[in-house]
């Protein structure tokens, strides 16, 4: 068997990129043997569609699961739709998320975990520089889609960056329930990351032992 995992460089030790549809590369790798073919992401940089591209490069590669940070729901019904698990909330190496998915350790994602256009704020800030990290100062720093990249850290539609802002102040229908999901998954994500940081500690404090 086969699966992708979204990675910031071509790597099996490169870290996982939190965007699934603009990705910088797509890590395919037989868990079993950790034979893995990099591929660049040729749709990172779209316009739009990035999502669907994506999801559709990687079912053409036959794989039975996605890792990832964060996949959108254009590309989780592509997915879905091909028969791919997904699981988000995947942090830290593309090793140590390999050796996760082997042992068990993540469950599937029942739906997508961002908004649709996740990942498409200006420049470097918004290529992951807050989002994951606990930093909390979302990405793009409001800039880019006119919502900025901080929705799912619970900031709503131009208020800022106080965190307690962002709900019941003149959302649309259905908004408040997209960000109760998606810092749902933030809070999944951030868990796991800190079982993750724990476990790592754990065995580096016994290897010093």
């Amino acid at each position: 068997m086969k699966i992708a995992i979204s990675a910031t460089s071509p790597s099996l030790d490169a870290d996982i990129d939190p965007r699934f549809g603009r990705c910088q590369y797509f890590i395919i790798v037989d868990p079993d043997t950790m034979e893995f073919e990099a591929l660049e992401n040729s749709s990172q940089m779209a316009s739009g569609g990035a999502g669907i591209a994506s999801a559709q490069t990687v079912a053409s590669k036959d794989v039975q699961a996605v890792l990832t940070g964060n996949c959108g729901p254009n590309a989780y019904q592509t997915l879905e739709a091909a028969g791919i698990e997904v699981i988000t909330g995947v942090a830290g190496k593309v090793r140590d998320a390999i050796e996760g998915y082997k042992s068990g350790r993540f469950q599937s994602t029942s739906g997508p975990s961002v908004d649709a256009h996740f990942g498409m704020g200006g420049g470097g800030a918004g290529m992951g520089g807050g989002y994951g990290t606990g930093r909390g100062m979302g990405m793009g720093m409001g800039r880019g889609m006119g919502r900025g990249m901080g929705r799912g850290m619970g900031m709503g539609p131009g208020m800022g960056m106080d965190p307690g802002m962002g709900f019941g102040m003149g959302m649309e229908p259905g908004v408040f329930e997209r960000e109760l999901e998606t810092l749902k998954a933030q809070s999944n994500m951030m868990s796991q990351q800190l079982s993750e940081i724990m476990r790592r500690l754990d065995n580096i404090e016994k290897k010093g032992k």
